[in-house]
């Protein structure tokens, strides 16, 4: 089964990148003639059928023997290929690559949820929607909301409960589609957001703060909880003693003008063995139980997880480093003999233990019935635009999901969570 998913998303023609604009868009009608039709409600594949569009609408979907194809449409044979929606990548960061923005269309991905917004995202939005630029349907996050001394610069900090409430009525009236949460905020600041969030009509989602557990954040509405965070922690019988020390090691690599360094990462790396050798099945399954009930949705980010097992430099004779600009390359990179390139051979030992037991969490979790989201934290290195969502959706695949269910992750379930259902995510 996992074949199918590389021929699936290689050959595919994602339907709705005909529904980006272009400037001074004319009518057109173009009919996909003999193809097969993967329409991620979950039906099986239909072969030989014929697609008709018009404009930004499908309006008509048949086998191709009965279907009259308009005279002024342009037909495009797609004998041999697969008919799949657009794509969602629900986690990327976009700061200052706008003209890269078309990568994501190159390879299917026609919306993207930015996780950290600022005021130039909103400006490339009417851009692209008004037909001066050609880029995915975005989704934009707030400024991050931390604590008072957040982890990223340009981040909202907030100390205390008027402010975090604060935040969030600003963020609501500068256009933010939700909130994003991050790491540092004090616990009573994260409980203010939730419930002004509930007030104010706007969703919160992100990072699960050190000061409160994934348990809590699901309770407390937490709309999507990004990279697994928490989770680990949460699934140990000694879930409050980790919390607490891994916020601890975390505050001190934050607080080290050298990062995390030799003496902190050596404490992380104790850490993640404690989560590991305590992983408890009853923690996790009432973990899993609370998650599902609140409808908190997941968006694991596995192949981060992956990047653990290899050293970075793999990257530097990667092919699709030559659709990046070399800003970007730099700052994955540093200078060509940077030693904080290199990981030990503990790193990587490490770095396979913990992307097993990410997979069997990830694999848990399906079985329980939990929602998932794929995103890809791109461009955080090895994130290359629009190409590393593909990679995700075969990460799923290898924790367990059918080729159907990682595409829905990319397809359908953003749709879903976005209340759009209606307009976007099937064929």
């Amino acid at each position: 089964m996992k074949k199918i998913l590389a021929p699936l998303l290689l050959w595919a023609v994602p339907v709705s990148v005909l529904a980006q604009p272009m400037q001074n868009p004319q009518p057109i009608s173009v009919a996909f003639t003999h193809v097969t039709v993967i329409d991620a409600t979950g039906a099986p594949a239909r072969p030989d059928m014929t697609v008709v569009i018009a404009g930004d609408r499908i309006t008509e979907l048949d086998p191709a023997k009965n279907v009259r194809v308009p005279k002024d449409a342009r037909v495009v044979d797609a004998t041999g290929k697969f008919l799949i929606p657009g794509l969602w990548d629900m986690h990327v960061h976009w700061n200052d690559l706008k003209d890269y923005l078309p990568l994501f269309i190159a390879k299917g991905i026609t919306g993207v949820r930015l996780m950290s917004g600022q005021p130039f995202h909103h400006q490339w939005r009417k851009e692209i929607e008004n037909g001066t630029l050609l880029g995915p349907r975005m989704i934009i996050a707030s400024t991050i909301v931390d604590g008072p001394k957040p982890w990223w610069r340009n981040s909202i900090a907030v100390s205390n409960e008027a402010e975090a409430r604060q935040a969030v009525t600003k963020v609501r009236q500068d256009g933010a589609d939700f909130v994003k949460v991050y790491w540092l905020l004090p616990r009573e600041a994260y409980f203010a957001i939730a419930d002004e969030a509930k007030k104010q009509g706007i969703s919160f989602a992100g990072h699960v703060p050190f000061s409160v557990s994934a348990a809590e954040a699901a309770d407390a509405g937490q709309k999507s909880i990004e990279h697994l965070e928490g989770v680990d922690a949460a699934c140990s019988t000694r879930k409050e003693e980790l919390l607490k020390a891994e916020g601890d090691a975390w505050l001190e690599a934050h607080s080290d003008p050298r990062g995390p360094h030799p003496p902190t990462i050596a404490r992380m790396h104790q850490l993640m063995r404690m989560a590991l050798e305590t992983f408890s099945p009853e923690e996790a399954a009432a973990l899993f139980a609370r998650i599902k009930r609140n409808h908190t949705w997941l968006c694991p980010t596995l192949r981060l997880y992956r990047g653990l097992i290899n050293d970075p430099n793999t990257f530097r004779n990667d092919p699709r480093l030559k659709y990046l600009p070399p800003d970007l390359r730099t700052r994955w990179f540093g200078s060509p003999d940077a030693a904080s390139n290199e990981r030990t051979a503990e790193d990587i030992e490490m770095g396979k233990m913990v992307f097993k037991r990410k997979l069997e969490i990830v694999g848990m979790m399906r079985r329980e019935g939990i929602e998932f989201l794929a995103g890809t934290d791109t461009p955080v290195p090895g994130g290359f635009p629009g190409f590393t969502l593909h990679d995700e959706l075969a990460v799923l695949v290898q924790a367990g999901f059918t080729p159907m269910e990682a595409l829905q992750a990319a397809t359908l379930n953003p749709a879903r969570f976005l209340g759009k259902e209606k307009e976007l995510g099937t064929i």
